[in-house]
């Protein structure tokens, strides 16, 4: 009888130790309430969660040494002064460009260390440049 509850205590035990919780649908929210596991990011000129890969104005990345490429979207403000760019790699999300004046360049503010410019390509397209060398369009 000792070896029977043993037994079964060792073997739920076991069981116990080896479940391992499953994460909660939605639970990665972060502190703008966007659920990055189904493709939310938080959009500061829109300033709700938005799918960057469903926005109007996407670019691919250009020569890339990875085994894949990625790509962008852009987002711009009402007035066309801002813009939005979601770029993969770095510390942000996103990095907001702006337009002075009459210009057609969106540009990074003095403040970030590699300079990102928005210029317009062809009849309907945008490129993204950094630091003078295009990296999408």
């Amino acid at each position: 009888m000792r070896k029977t509850i043993l037994l079964g205590a060792m073997f739920l035990s076991s069981l116990a130790f080896t479940q391992q919780k499953s994460p909660v649908l939605g639970g990665d929210r972060d502190v703008h309430g966007c659920i990055g596991s189904a493709g939310y990011t938080y959009s500061q000129i829109k300033n709700v969660c938005v799918k960057v890969f469903a926005q109007k104005i996407k670019l691919k990345e250009v020569n890339s040494d990875k085994s894949s490429t990625s790509m962008t979207a852009v987002i711009f403000s009402k007035d066309m002064k801002r813009a939005e760019v979601f770029i993969p790699d770095g510390n942000a999300k996103s990095i907001i460009l702006e337009r002075e004046g009459k210009s057609k360049l969106w540009k990074s503010g003095s403040y970030i260390k590699e300079a990102y410019v928005l210029v317009p390509y062809k009849k309907a397209g945008y490129q993204i440049k950094k630091d003078d060398v295009v990296i999408y369009q």
